[in-house]
């Protein structure tokens, strides 16, 4: 079974403006979840979009300007979780 990719950006620029948390929250949630076995949870570099930091990657879909609070929120509609 191939695992979905979800991918954080982890550049200095991303990670210095909310990424760090963003990083923890969705670890939990994958947890919480039971998600670990379906979703490949990795960081990245850089996605080139350092004004519109932080991203985040799920699936085929680019979130721009991620904030902490609204991550598990986010997870929940792109993975259809509730």
């Amino acid at each position: 079974m191939n695992k979905k990719e979800i991918v954080i950006c982890l550049g200095s620029s991303c990670f210095s403006r909310g990424n760090r948390k963003c990083l923890n929250v969705i670890e939990k949630f994958l947890k919480d979840h039971n998600l670990e076995d379906k979703y490949f949870f990795h960081g990245s570099r850089c996605f080139d979009n350092c004004a519109k930091g932080p991203v985040l990657k799920i699936g085929d879909e680019i979130f721009e300007n991620v904030r902490v609070e609204d991550v598990a929120i986010l997870l929940e509609k792109s993975l259809r979780v509730k």
